[in-house]
């Protein structure tokens, strides 16, 4: 009953925690980060969890699996819907080669370091050691624009570099989400090809449930009632992934990639009616989360430092290759490594859906230190966002002498 009570009492938060208000530029920044990353809800999670306050056991986390697995699936089925493949190929290249060149440096160099660690401290094989370190880079390349957003709306930064980090926030999602199937190829299989089909199978999966959605839909008028079939095609898809031992999250981006493109008039409805509720799910997901996270696991402590110096370096020198790269086309920010360091939802989303696949005795240290990291790099990026835009000596002084002026 207490654990029952105090989700309930989340749940008013999360709602409150939604509300433009919480989230205006004109409050204190620090709530406003608070209220718009919703990291906090994972801290609140992981202090009522059973390594700190006990008010959820062992025992009420077994019981919460489905739960979770719902809210992964219903996370996938909204990011599929804000996927646009005709936005996505009307950007021009430059924008893919700054995006793909900072995020494959942050998942290279989280990746491979990382999965040499875990095979040499862990008993994980070769294999599930690869797996693991894929997860935690496909973690490690993901952004948040939120910091940019709020730059913006408070005028301290311009409309073209907000949109310009969203967007490579955006895409470094995507680049992240793709490399979590890459995880799952691996070590979620008896061997990589047997990965490989679990993988078909969940866009499989995803695909079906999207085109009977978008059929049930089709002639519906009622918001509530369209609220109703989506969280109904949301508990579908991600029960049959969890049934099938598939991603739930992975079988949710693909319900809803197949929804916005063949849901028609439907989907614009779809989004109004949603529009009230896709962030206090959010919210809670983020608390279901942080729940599952244990604080007393050393071992993971021990990798947090690793995680968070790999990702920084990565980014920052990633950042400044990507906008070499993107060869001045895009309004990009002169360091803009340092406003890409936080990490957002979907990276703990990817992480709790590797938790989940691979199971709490081989995966905690992996999904404890992956947390852990994302929560120090939202700290991080507090202090380090402004240097995105300073300008460094050197390249200040290279700049005065192509122009003639030193």
């Amino acid at each position: 009953m207490k654990s029952l009570l105090v989700f309930l009492a989340v749940g008013a938060l999360s709602v409150l925690a939604s509300s433009r208000a919480a989230r205006q530029a004109d409050r204190s920044f620090l709530v406003s980060v608070l209220a718009t990353s919703g990291l906090v809800f994972v801290l609140v999670g992981a202090f009522l969890g059973p390594s700190a306050a006990a008010v959820y056991t062992a025992a009420d986390l077994e019981a919460m699996q489905p739960l979770l697995s719902f809210g992964l699936g219903a996370a996938g089925l909204f990011i599929g819907l804000n996927l646009e493949p005709g936005v996505l190929r009307g950007l021009p290249a430059p924008v893919f080669r700054a995006a793909g060149a900072q995020a494959l440096a942050a998942m290279g160099a989280v990746s491979i370091p990382l999965a040499a660690v875990l095979y040499a401290s862990t008993p994980l094989g070769v294999l599930q050691s690869l797996g693991a370190g894929v997860a935690l880079g496909a973690s490690a390349g993901v952004s948040s624009g939120h910091y940019a957003v709020l730059w913006y709306r408070s005028g301290r930064m311009e409309r073209a570099q907000s949109v310009a980090v969203a967007l490579l926030a955006t895409l470094d999602d995507l680049g992240g989400l793709l490399l979590l199937a890459v995880a799952m190829a691996i070590g979620s299989g008896a061997t990589p090809l047997h990965g490989l089909g679990l993988v078909a199978l969940t866009a499989a999966l995803g695909l079906l449930n999207g085109a009977l959605l978008a059929y049930l839909c089709r002639r519906v008028e009622d918001p509530s009632e369209l609220v109703a079939i989506v969280l109904g095609g949301a508990a579908l898809v991600s029960g049959a992934a969890a049934f099938l031992s598939l991603s739930a999250l992975l079988a949710g981006i693909a319900c809803g990639a197949t929804l916005s493109q063949i849901g028609g008039k439907s989907v614009d409805r779809l989004w109004k009616a949603l529009s009230r509720m896709d962030r206090p799910l959010y919210l809670l997901l983020l608390f279901l989360i942080g729940v599952q996270v244990r604080l007393d696991d050393w071992p993971a402590w021990m990798l947090v430092p690793i995680f968070v110096a790999l990702r920084f370096l990565a980014k920052v020198y990633g950042g400044r290759w990507g906008r070499k790269v993107a060869s001045g086309s895009v309004p990009l920010p002169r360091d803009v490594g340092y406003a890409l360091l936080a990490q957002g939802g979907v990276s703990l989303c990817i992480l709790a859906e590797t938790f989940t696949l691979v199971g709490r005795a081989r995966a905690q240290v992996v999904f404890d230190a992956g947390v852990l990291g994302a929560l120090l790099n939202e700290v991080l990026a507090a202090t380090a966002f402004p240097r995105a835009f300073l300008t460094p000596p050197r390249d200040a002084q290279r700049e005065l002498k192509e122009a003639g002026l030193a």
